[in-house]
């Protein structure tokens, strides 16, 4: 392939490709995945998002199994506010208030994930998260 010029600088010839999901785009994506996992209870996403989102959620539900200040400050850095639930709850007050409680007494693994069929447009692996009963 021929030099184009300066496009996205890194040398003479420049980058020739530019990746498009970048560490900040994925962290933004997570954090908004794990609130609505949060408020609805369960979520669907792709099979490359599972493996993270489940390392997130863990880490969350083991702060918020204490109540403290600390913890609430240390999950309010992952959990978006402004996402609310049918009764107005914020995910912040209903991971502290409903979900830590729920879990006292278990010691990691809180949430399951069933496969489905891939989808018709792009053939990727939807996995549907939701918590254990």
């Amino acid at each position: 392939m021929a030099a184009q010029g300066r496009k996205n600088v890194h040398g003479k010839t420049g980058v020739r490709f530019k990746a498009g999901y970048t560490a900040s785009k994925n962290k933004a994506m997570l954090r908004n995945v794990a609130s609505e996992l949060i408020v609805h209870g369960q979520v669907t996403v792709t099979s490359g998002v599972v493996k993270d989102l489940i390392k997130l959620v863990d880490k969350l539900v083991t702060w918020a199994k204490e109540d403290t200040v600390a913890h609430r400050r240390f999950a309010a850095r992952y959990v978006r506010h402004g996402i609310v639930d049918e009764n107005g709850v914020e995910a912040l007050d209903k991971l502290f208030k409903e979900v830590g409680p729920k879990f006292k007494a278990r010691n990691g693994g809180y949430t399951t994930k069933y496969k489905l069929e891939p989808r018709r447009g792009d053939n990727a692996q939807p996995v549907i998260i939701r918590w254990v009963d």
